[in-house]
């Protein structure tokens, strides 16, 4: 895939833009999406004048129309989708589990589960009628270990790796490749809000080896690897880009 066709849920901000801008370096045609029409705009005006051809598809992945549009709108633009990135999402209502309702619940796993789902049943349904295709989830460490005071979040990145692996098996024989990345703290706003200030981020920077938080581009060059054809024989994978701290 020398200018393949890259889509990014979540693309806006914070991981999913770094993922965005990595790829238009590359020479990949991208299209970001997210909810926020003209801060989409200005990404997909950045991505152009790094030479990229690139588009802002509105879309809201909690939606399935809104989805179907995307990935239709997507193939109708460039005739083709080789690669997709499951970025949305949100850290939901950080704190004690006995302070989590089942609206908590629902606001976090609408867009970190069920987006997810939607947007990995529109995607598969384009790249297995193509015969190839690249999806990659973005999970989290806290997808595979405990997290106290984040148990909801915690528990939609273990449903995200999960769903990685279910659908890595189900679209293999179709020639789709479906894995997922899991940063550990990296330095964005969702880190930001979750921490609820310094004290926490130094807190997160204690319990990486490296002694530091990942800057966004880190997991994103993880994430344009293993989506890439440098990766072709890996698939139901989650690599976790954590500076060690899930070594232990």
């Amino acid at each position: 895939m020398n200018t393949p066709v890259v889509l990014i849920t979540g693309g806006l901000t914070g991981i999913g833009h770094a993922v965005a801008v990595e790829f238009a370096k590359s020479g990949a045609r991208v299209v970001v999406s997210g909810r926020r029409s003209a801060e989409g705009l200005a990404v997909a005006a950045e991505l152009r004048s790094l030479g990229a051809e690139a588009e802002f598809i509105q879309a809201d992945v909690r939606h399935d129309d809104d989805v179907r549009n995307l990935v239709d709108q997507t193939v109708a633009r460039f005739g083709r989708l080789d690669i997709a990135v499951n970025n949305a999402g949100t850290e939901g209502k950080p704190g004690p589990l006995t302070d989590q309702t089942a609206e908590s619940y629902a606001a976090t796993f609408d867009t970190n589960v069920l987006g997810t789902i939607l947007s990995l049943k529109h995607e598969a349904r384009v790249m297995a009628a193509q015969g190839a295709g690249s999806i990659v989830n973005v999970s989290s460490t806290y997808g595979h270990e405990g997290a106290a005071g984040a148990a909801v979040y915690a528990a939609s990145k273990h449903a995200v790796e999960g769903l990685t692996k279910s659908a890595a098996l189900e679209f293999a024989s179709k020639g789709v490749r479906v894995n997922a990345v899991a940063p550990g703290p990296t330095d964005t706003g969702m880190l930001d809000r979750f921490t609820g200030g310094e004290d926490g981020k130094a807190y997160m920077r204690s319990v990486v080896p490296l002694g530091r938080l990942a800057q966004p581009n880190e997991p994103a060059r993880a994430i344009v690897f293993i989506a890439s054809d440098a990766a072709t024989y890996i698939t139901g994978q989650v690599l976790s880009v954590d500076g060690g701290k899930t070594a232990g």
